[in-house]
């Protein structure tokens, strides 16, 4: 028995239970996915290596769609495209389909499928210039305070749609921002009401000329000392092209963003989050179950949240 990836997350890996790829040796079924939709156990089954084998991993220089910003990978490091990513988000990770991405991140050292796995996935948000005018004045033990205070309201509402509650218990690495790069990371710890671990919500942000890719690991807080030693190397390889950098705004033709980077950490929901509010967030409320068969997650998941929408 697995456990969901609360992903979106960014997201996003482990805070609770997840439909894993089906295993070589038939397990048996729980009744919780049951009750939800019958699993096709005639479904051709696959291997979790053999699963992993249809990812095209990408090694070296990546150019991302639109060509806006480029990693250089080493070593430890593979790219998947958006459409592989997706797979993985949806197939393996046990999310909802439509999530669209710039890819994903993976390291070389350990597998996406297994318990300590984990990913960082890229996506990009063009809202404008974002100034770093008020990155010496922010306060951010006083912006955890008010971001906890936003809580109370988004939880109600939350578990008034039917949704698990997702509380904010404090920095898990406080935001620290690179004058000189424009770039810029922080973490949080989520609690869901259900679930019996923490999540760990992980945000490198790095900013551009019209706005900010943003790279959201998806992991457990188990994860948080990886996560922290790998991140200057992410940091160090992921930036904009030339002519999307930072240093190439121009006000007279560039919108400016109308928020600096205090509300770039905050916000609500989506900002506190993460990628969670975008890929996943209700399977958080979910216990542990098993799902039999790669080919009937995809259908299971849509009916399941289909069923939610309900």
């Amino acid at each position: 028995m697995k456990h969901l990836r609360p992903l979106v997350a960014a997201v996003l890996l482990c805070a609770t239970t997840l439909p894993a790829i089906a295993a070589s040796t038939p397990a048996p079924a729980a009744a919780p996915a049951a009750a939800h939709a019958p699993i096709a156990s005639e479904q051709p089954r696959q291997t979790a290596e053999q699963w992993l084998a249809t990812l095209k991993q990408q090694h070296g220089n990546i150019t991302l769609p639109g060509g806006i910003a480029s990693l250089q990978l080493n070593k430890e490091f593979y790219y998947l495209s958006p459409d592989d990513t997706e797979r993985l988000l949806t197939e393996a990770w046990g999310n909802p389909p439509g999530i669209k991405t710039l890819g994903m991140i993976v390291p070389t050292t350990v597998s996406p499928l297994a318990d300590n796995g984990w990913g960082v996935i890229i996506s990009y948000k063009n809202d404008g210039h974002i100034s770093d005018d008020d990155a010496a004045k922010i306060d951010y033990a006083d912006l955890l305070k008010q971001m906890k205070a936003d809580d109370e309201d988004d939880n109600k509402q939350r578990r008034e749609a039917g949704y698990a509650g997702v509380t904010l218990l404090g920095w898990a690495e406080p935001p620290s921002y690179d004058q000189a790069t424009h770039k810029m990371y922080w973490a949080r710890e989520l609690k869901a009401d259900d679930a019996s671990q923490n999540t760990l919500n992980y945000s490198i942000r790095v900013l551009g000329r019209e706005g900010v890719l943003e790279l959201n690991a998806v992991a457990a807080m188990a994860d948080l000392q990886t996560i922290k030693q790998e991140t200057p190397k992410i940091l160090a390889f992921t930036n904009f092209t030339d002519g999307n950098r930072y240093a190439d705004y121009d006000s007279k033709t560039d919108k400016l963003a109308p928020y600096g980077l205090a509300a770039l950490v905050a916000g609500g929901i989506a900002a506190k989050a993460g990628l969670f509010a975008k890929i996943g967030i209700a399977l958080l409320a979910f216990k542990k179950f098993i799902v039999l068969g790669l080919l009937a997650i995809a259908g299971f998941f849509g009916k399941l949240f289909k069923r939610k929408r309900a």
